[in-house]
């Protein structure tokens, strides 16, 4: 049997789109690395790198399902990771040459496990030097819990940025096996939220709770990231006038409406802001034209004359 991606995360609580999401949980584990760059552009990352520096910006690029540490992920296909997020956060906060830092985002999301502290570690970073998010062209759940913690949020045409909120698939066995037999699951006496039943109501019960408490972080982080008020981030979020009815995805215009977003530009627009925003600036000197060198040069030559 072929062992794939959704193999290795069971059955733990997802902050994952799974429109987006479930080809790449389909996909079969990598057997070698991928070829070529792991992201391409005016600062190209290369494959196996967690993030590149040009001309004083950094670029972090944050793909695929996100995980809280499966290397073979990392190197064989450049997903990022929450401790690679972590520790990449933690270097470019100290690295003097880094005046900013893009986190690029182009990823469904993941496992909650571990996404608190990359999200911490890039709230930390934005706390000592601009962070800016570009989705191109997805942002969601795990990894829109990510970008609201950036200092802004770009979006290119076209993209999608949201899913906010927690998902969990459960079984149980309800017949006969290949063999015949039925399959019974016992707890131990003060452990029945070890594993609850979802044929039953209080093993529901005990689900909704566990994302609900999941959930109620997530919302606290996306409040606090883009400076909405927590007791107005469910109503932003719902596409009806019942806040329960969250979860969707939204386009640039609706995002940035919703105050998910701040604004709208091209991928080559974006870096060329960026970059004239960061980048160190040309010495006087260089500024200077031909004529004015000889200028220089002659005023130079007169002075020592006289």
């Amino acid at each position: 049997m072929e062992t794939t991606i959704a193999s290795l995360l069971g059955a733990a609580p997802l902050a994952l789109d799974r429109d987006f999401g479930a080809g790449l949980l389909g996909l079969p584990l990598p057997a070698a690395p991928a070829a070529g760059p792991a992201l391409s552009g005016p600062v190209e990352v290369a494959r196996g790198e967690r993030f590149a520096v040009a001309r004083g910006v950094a670029v972090m690029p944050v793909r695929g399902v996100l995980t809280p540490n499966a290397e073979i992920l990392e190197r064989f296909l450049g997903w990022a990771t929450f401790a690679g997020i972590e520790a990449s956060c933690g270097a470019l906060a100290a690295q003097e040459d880094v005046a900013a830092v893009v986190i690029e985002f182009d990823t469904p999301g993941g496992l909650v496990l571990g996404g608190a502290a990359a999200a911490g570690a890039i709230a930390a970073l934005a706390a000592v030097k601009p962070v800016h998010a570009l989705v191109n062209p997805l942002a969601a759940s795990m990894g829109y819990h990510l970008a609201s913690q950036c200092s802004e949020i770009a979006m290119t045409p076209g993209s999608l940025a949201g899913s906010i909120g927690i998902m969990r698939q459960a079984g149980w066995p309800v017949g006969p096996d290949g063999a015949g037999q039925q399959w019974q699951i016992f707890t131990s006496t003060h452990a029945r939220a070890k594993l609850p039943n979802p044929e039953t109501e209080a093993g529901r019960a005990e689900i909704r709770r566990d994302l609900d408490a999941h959930e109620a972080a997530f919302h606290a982080d996306v409040a606090r990231g883009r400076g909405i008020a927590p007791e107005d981030l469910a109503a932003r979020l719902s596409v009806t006038d019942d806040p329960a009815d969250g979860g969707a995805t939204f386009g640039p215009e609706a995002a940035i409406a919703r105050g998910l977003a701040d604004r709208a530009e091209t991928r080559l627009a974006f870096y060329d802001r960026i970059f004239a925003a960061h980048a160190p600036k040309p010495a006087a000197a260089r500024r200077g034209s031909g004529r004015g060198h000889l200028a220089q040069a002659a005023a130079a030559q007169a002075r020592a004359t006289l």
